[in-house]
């Protein structure tokens, strides 16, 4: 085999791996996707071993270890994918999003400059931090345009009036549906106090649905989707909102750059998505109540316009073509602009990677390898068990500890799961578009 891609998270980086893989092959390699708690195969330590390793994440010698050597044994051509960039000040003058150990010498893409450069002041040599641009963003593309339904054939998709302005709001409050015990457990696991984040979660939603109930009331000529973090699976307040205004929609499928696309106009409180929405060539408002610690608000956001009241609401929305909130050269720092896709040059850098020799040795001096006998174990049994749907918590019920442990495995097994008719429907979508891009 040429390249293994392996994923963490499907819904955050699937589409873009299979647009990756579908490149490759055309190029004439072989490529597998696999996901990070698939089985350990053996025969990806022997005759299909990879010759590069494309990673998800890779901080450090553990994820190194885990990634890499549990999975196909020693290799040099690590490229990560690198899927977490956008960050608070703090993260970013941390230790631990700026690499650490053997880490820094496998290739670490960066989705723009600011990012290399902020890579290279904690020690990284520049010829590991090579500029890609961001693969996601490639689908918002002009070289794309078709990809996406329409607004007329989204709403009706969800029952929503085409005729009438659709409205996103891209929400990023994962803390307010948390209990106080939930954010205090939490913060113990995390060893950071998370409880004055969690209330400013919960004021900021509170206030914007207080804006938007005032406001659909007074509009009946919009439809505003409730675009919901993935952490609101459980929030009275959504749903009584729903149920008083039946223009407010919270709606979770398809995917947010879907509704990007076709919305008329878009609002968002702190989530990265704001990239993706000036890729595609849109503008919004950030709707910000009450500020936010800037430990946890994303450094692209610093300096930004805020809409910090109601009476700024109404006037925001009864602007037709605002402004972006965040000066070009900032959020192009972040996201590099080209008029060459990304997935074409992370393509470019990937075949580099395969042709030549190892531009390092993550698996050199310092690192030290061993395999995780309990995992291979594990998660054999585990993808045994969720292929016959038997849940563990059941099957090990004897042995709670046993039970606890399986199921956790189990449950993000069962998270990151994608069924081949999935994959197969992804394919034939994405496929076209590869065919006409060069």
């Amino acid at each position: 085999m040429d390249f293994l891609i392996l994923y963490e998270h499907t819904v955050r980086e699937y589409e873009s791996d299979l647009l990756l893989k579908l490149e490759l092959e055309r190029r004439g390699y072989s490529v597998e996707i696999r996901q990070l708690l698939d089985p350990k195969h053996l025969r990806l330590f022997g005759r299909d071993k990879p010759e590069v390793l494309v990673a998800s994440c890779m901080y450090d010698n553990e994820a190194i270890n885990s990634h890499v050597y549990n999975n196909i044994g020693r290799c040099n051509k690590i490229v990560n994918l690198h899927w977490e960039q956008m960050l608070s000040d703090t993260q970013e003058e941390g230790d631990w999003f700026n690499m650490n150990g053997n880490a820094k010498r496998c290739i670490q893409t960066c989705w723009g400059k600011r990012t290399a450069r902020r890579l290279q002041e904690h020690g990284m040599d520049p010829k590991n931090t090579p500029v890609t641009g961001a693969v996601m963003m490639d689908f918002l593309r002009p070289e794309f345009k078709g990809y996406f339904k329409d607004k007329a054939a989204l709403c009706r998709e969800f029952g929503l009036a085409p005729e009438k302005q659709l409205h996103l709001y891209i929400s990023s409050f994962g803390y307010a549906s948390m209990s106080d015990a939930e954010v205090a457990e939490l913060s113990r696991m995390a060893g950071t106090d998370f409880s004055g984040f969690a209330r400013t979660n919960r004021i900021s939603m509170q206030q914007t649905l207080d804006w938007f109930d005032r406001y659909l009331a007074d509009h009946p000529e919009v439809e505003l989707v409730y675009r919901r973090h993935p952490s609101e699976w459980n929030s009275p307040a959504l749903e009584q909102l729903a149920a008083r205004r039946p223009n407010f929609h919270v709606i979770f499928a398809d995917s947010v750059k879907q509704w990007i696309v076709a919305a008329d106009s878009i609002s968002i409180w702190m989530s990265t998505a704001i990239a993706e929405v000036y890729m595609a060539g849109k503008s919004c408002h950030i709707l910000r109540p009450v500020p936010i610690e800037h430990e946890y608000d994303p450094v692209i956001y610093k300096g930004a316009r805020y809409v910090t009241d109601y009476e700024g609401f109404v006037a925001a929305m009864a602007h037709p073509n605002p402004p972006f909130p965040i000066a070009r050269e900032v959020i192009e720092g972040y996201f590099d602009p080209s008029d060459r896709p990304a997935y074409l040059r992370m393509a470019d850098l990937l075949e580099d990677v395969y042709r030549n020799p190892p531009r390092d040795e993550p698996m050199g001096e310092g690192f030290k390898p061993h395999f995780n006998v309990l995992k291979f174990v594990a998660l054999a049994g585990v993808h045994a068990l969720y292929r016959h749907h038997w849940e563990p918590r059941k099957v090990f019920a004897f042995c709670p500890p046993l039970a606890d442990f399986a199921q956790r495995i189990y449950g993000y097994v069962d998270k990151a799961y994608i069924s081949p008719e999935e994959v197969k429907r992804m394919t034939e979508r994405i496929r076209p578009f590869v065919r006409s891009a060069e």
